[in-house]
């Protein structure tokens, strides 16, 4: 396990509020936008099979990622300060599992409960995501690990 001490391991990333309220409220969003104009049945073979997909992973990407910090001994809260960079696992591959199972889950309860406007909204939450957390978290993550940092955002991509 890569375990790179962080510079100043008081402060945090900045970022206000909890992410996957963000995708509570993109998909409460949808489901509205559902109600109001009824779009598109996703037939419900094919929408429950990529939902049960789509959850599997998202389960193993989730809980693999909080192994991987609960290893670290740092915590895997935007709003909490990261003690140590945190680089096997999922984050081999990518540099937000967490975030990338949340667009999962996301993916497959808007297939599970058919509800297309959700699906026409994932880009929606995705840019909110980078925005209102990934930035702020990359940030703090540069400013605290530095070169270290810079290295391993080179060479694993932000999503997958």
């Amino acid at each position: 396990m890569d375990r790179l001490s962080a510079q100043n391991p008081i402060d945090t990333s900045g970022v206000r509020f909890p992410p996957p309220i963000i995708f509570i409220i993109v998909f409460i969003a949808g489901l509205q936008l559902q109600r109001l104009f009824p779009f598109i049945d996703i037939p419900k073979v094919i929408g429950r099979l990529i939902s049960v997909i789509c959850f599997v992973v998202s389960a193993i990407l989730a809980a693999s990622s909080f192994i991987m910090f609960r290893r670290a001994h740092t915590s895997p809260l935007p709003i909490k300060p990261t003690l140590v960079l945190v680089t096997n696992g999922p984050y081999r591959f990518s540099r937000n599992p967490m975030y990338l199972s949340l667009v999962l889950l996301y993916f497959g309860l808007a297939l599970w409960f058919d509800v297309f406007w959700a699906l026409v909204l994932v880009p929606i939450v995705i840019i909110l995501v980078q925005y209102l957390a990934i930035m702020r978290e990359e940030r703090y993550l540069e400013r605290n690990f530095g070169q270290q940092y810079l290295y391993y955002k080179a060479r694993v991509r932000r999503w997958f």
